[in-house]
């Protein structure tokens, strides 16, 4: 070994190191964080599944369209943030002096977890500021609430497009319609809402938020219509 040259030994030790840190980075230190993963965090590790009926339905962490086959809000349901990850997503044209979405169609409302995107559309954009106040007049005529009571995560998409939480303040200007829909008292829909809202992590960090599926599934459960 002494008798090789200085640069093909460099060489070889460099291959020996090589194929260590491939055995502990690439294989060894995998493996048992995956199996920790699975010991500690086995639902997380699998994506947050949720079932229902003895099926999987969804995600806790993706957010879910509850639409009828026309992409119509069904109104027994609460609804999520608006969504940008769609099919074939492109900025907002403009047509006939008007701005659309292109890329939605029939099963192509957002949600789509293939598709995370947000809108890139700045708050003083003119699309932005139309679709903002399509929204807001859509909500109050299905939610018959005021425009002043609408909250901003209502009308505006999150950054992944995929976020399956809405305020407390989201859910509360949908209680009367879904209580409606159900045929039972808002104050048992507001109980429901209230044991799946989550508060602030570690107490401090973000905001109350509640989980869109699992609530609606909740409500299939308790309430079914």
């Amino acid at each position: 070994m002494n008798r090789l040259p200085s640069s093909v030994r460099q060489l070889i030790t460099g291959l020996r190191l090589l194929l260590i840190m491939t055995v502990i980075c690439g294989i060894i230190y995998p493996v048992v964080m995956v199996a920790i993963a699975q010991v500690a965090f086995h639902k997380q590790a699998n994506g947050s599944l949720v079932s229902y009926k003895g099926r999987t339905v969804g995600s806790s962490l993706l957010c879910q369209e509850f639409v009828n086959d026309k992409g119509q809000p069904l109104p027994q349901y609460f609804q999520p943030r608006p969504s940008y990850a769609i099919v074939g997503w492109s900025l907002a044209q403009k047509k006939n002096g008007q701005y659309y979405i292109a890329g939605t169609g029939p099963d192509n409302y957002g949600c789509n977890p293939l598709y995370s995107s947000a809108s890139n559309l700045g708050p003083n954009n003119p699309a932005q500021i139309q679709f903002v106040k399509q929204r807001l007049q859509e909500i109050s005529k299905f939610d018959h609430v005021p425009i002043s009571k609408i909250p901003s995560d209502a009308v505006t998409g999150s950054a992944s497009g995929l976020d399956p939480d809405i305020s407390p303040q989201n859910a509360a200007i949908q209680v009367d319609r879904v209580a409606a829909a159900r045929h039972v008292s808002p104050a048992k829909i507001r109980a429901l809402v209230a044991k799946y809202t989550s508060g602030r992590v570690l107490g401090f960090l973000g905001d109350p938020v509640v989980n869109v599926l699992l609530l609606n599934i909740a409500l299939d459960e308790k309430y079914p219509v």
